[in-house]
């Protein structure tokens, strides 16, 4: 390879070129071509310098392409949220570094940068990396991030489609459309009534609709809060929407409910609001047992999910580190097989002929078919099939040693031609897996997935596994939650003085009504009442007002994701309690050192905070 040395003289004519599109700060200059030609140990491929220069210093297009010429190979165009170089100023005030899904991670030799806000990973319970012995992942949703936007609407638009023509609904529905944007995780379906719930972490009902209706406070209260016994808001009157495959069918719901209430003669006979839930579940079945929605992924991946370049130096991160790597996932092997090779290629190696097998190589053991959560229960007696990769066999196991074939006193070994060491399995129980990984304790295990019932609070609840819960909706509420900081501290400021007032308010009724005064004292404490209660209701509206705000900054309907107004949304106390860590994306955990010890913050009291905070 030719050395950089050429460049870096100050005679050199590219050199010269650069300076001038650059400036005369010649040292920073220096350390950017250091750092793009003489890489110690450079284990990424090289970007072209045109993206480095045009994230980073933003000069003309033209300027760039006369330094280096038009057959370089150009940037591939990632999805968004993924930036090759960004620096901008971090909630701080500092400047952050900011590659996310490049390919970038802890481990790269120029590593050194803040992590935005965005990008961290919070942390529950006390967890050293240390400890860790394997880490695995789900993949739908956690890897593998799906586009809402196209990939709720295939899956809204299929259901659509067995609605009409295997279940009897009338044609009209083919016309319906789907916003991606409406529903959030952390609501609860009220199947009988044809409601939708956000309650906070005491199950108190905070927001509730009627299909797209906003009940009315009274009716909420009469519905959910003035009961002799508190519900449990569970199955089977209720359903959870705790994980993003379920928003498409939250919102078709919605619509069901509208619908039947203005056209009650449209809806098949008998069909009350608890069958129309049942009849979206059923044809949201449909579409996963018939393939609709999988065939589609499959011929097109980079329509339906977001590229990540981190994913596979994240793996290979984890490996060097001398941890064990797997993967659980209920989808089968051939499904895996395409999402899995989509995430994990090369994009400079696309049409090599680079084996369609190869991401293996960065897992231990990879389970497919795996029927979460019963796969979490040592007691589910699932059997554990071995798949051969290349075809796609089942060969049968005794826990996951293959079983010699009729007529043969040997077991079947796979062909020579799939060069790995990654066994890849579907069925069976957690048993199975420990015994595969030789795992002496559960605690030295840690599970990252999207599904706070299917991947978290089971492998958590029932095992004792460490667990990670992956929340692509972290980034934007972070955001948002710094730039409301000054209307926050207002609505503090504003109960305070709400506080303040209505006791004194108490104060003068109490006076009126027990303690013995005279005419005029009476008429001043009457005068002082009415001009409190005046600034009693007008503190109350601009409080109302500003609460209103800042809850439709986050969501026009539902609000913040983790809060259902001053308490922590069900949502959130789900995440508080099973999830030791959490973090925006798969890949974050790729920002930091793989033996780093997570310490949570400090829980504070009622009592602390206000002394705290004093």
């Amino acid at each position: 390879m030719r050395s950089s040395a050429w460049f870096f003289s100050p005679t050199s004519s590219k050199f010269q070129t650069v300076r001038r599109c650059w400036g005369s700060d010649s040292s920073r200059l220096l350390l950017l071509l250091r750092w793009l030609f003489d890489p110690p140990m450079m284990r990424n491929p090289r970007r072209p310098i045109s993206v480095l220069c045009s994230s980073v210093f933003s000069f003309p297009s033209s300027r760039v392409s006369s330094i280096f010429p038009s057959s370089r190979a150009q940037p591939r165009n990632l999805s968004r949220g993924y930036s090759c170089l960004v620096w901008r100023n971090s909630m701080e005030g500092a400047v952050v570094d900011e590659r996310s899904g490049d390919g970038f991670v802890w481990s790269s030799p120029e590593w050194g940068r803040s992590i935005g806000m965005g990008k961290k990973v919070f942390c529950n319970r006390s967890l050293n990396m240390k400890n860790i012995v394997a880490v695995g992942f789900d993949m739908d949703y956690t890897l593998a991030q799906y586009m809402p936007e196209t990939f709720e609407s295939l899956a809204y638009d299929g259901t659509i489609r067995k609605l009409v023509h295997n279940l009897g609904y009338p044609p009209e529905l083919l016309e319906w459309t789907f916003d991606w944007k409406y529903m959030v995780r952390g609501l609860v379906l009220d199947k009988k009534r044809g409601n939708i719930l956000k309650m906070d972490r005491h199950k108190y009902v905070k927001v509730a609709y009627h299909g797209f209706k906003e009940m009315p406070k009274e009716d909420k209260l009469a519905t959910y809060g003035n009961t002799l016994i508190r519900d449990s808001f569970d199955e089977p009157d209720y359903a959870l929407i705790d994980t993003l495959f379920s928003l498409a069918e939250a919102y078709l719901f919605a619509q069901l409910v509208d619908f039947k209430d203005k056209n009650p003669g449209k809806i098949p006979p008998g069909t009350d609001y608890g069958r129309m839930y049942r009849d979206v579940r059923s044809a949201v079945d449909l579409c996963h047992r018939d393939g609709t929605l999988k065939q589609m992924v499959a011929k097109d991946p980079g329509r339906y999910i977001n590229e990540d370049l981190s994913i596979l130096p994240m793996l290979k991160m984890l490996r060097e580190s001398g941890r064990a790597t797997f993967l659980v996932t209920n989808s089968l092997w051939d499904y895996t097989n395409i999402v899995m090779n989509f995430l994990c290629q090369n994009p400079n190696s696309v049409g090599s002929g680079v084996g369609i097998y190869d991401w293996l190589e960065n897992f231990d053991v990879v389970i497919t078919g795996s029927s979460k959560p019963n796969f979490f229960h040592e007691d589910n007696r699932a059997n554990l099939f071995k798949v051969e990769p290349e075809t796609g066999m089942l060969i049968n196991t005794d826990n996951g040693t293959l079983l010699p074939q009729i007529g043969s006193t040997s077991p079947r070994v796979p062909s020579n031609g799939l060069r790995k060491s990654c066994r890849v399995f579907q069925g069976g129980n957690v048993a199975h897996l420990h015994r595969l990984l030789s795992i002496e304790s559960s605690s030295q295990v840690l599970y990252v997935g999207d599904h706070i019932y299917g991947d978290i609070l089971r492998s958590k609840k029932v095992l004792g596994w460490r667990t990670m819960l992956v929340v692509p909706e972290l980034e934007k509420e972070v955001e948002l939650l710094w730039e409301s900081r000054d209307t926050r501290k207002e609505l503090q400021r504003l109960r305070r003085v709400r506080d303040l007032v209505e006791d004194k308010i108490h104060r003068i009724n109490w006076s009126l009504k027990f303690e013995v005064i005279g005419v005029d004292e009476k008429h001043r404490l009457y005068s002082e009442l009415h001009e409190f209660e005046t600034q009693r209701e007008d503190v109350r509206c601009r409080h109302q007002l500003a609460q209103r705000e800042l809850h439709q900054k986050f969501h026009k309907v539902w609000g913040q994701l983790m809060k259902t107004g001053y308490q922590n949304s069900r949502f959130a106390h789900q995440v508080e309690r099973f999830a030791c860590l959490y973090t925006s994306q798969v890949t974050n955990l790729s920002l930091y050192s793989p033996d780093k010890y997570y310490r949570p913050s400090e829980d504070f009291m009622p009592h602390e905070f206000d002394i705290l905070s004093s």
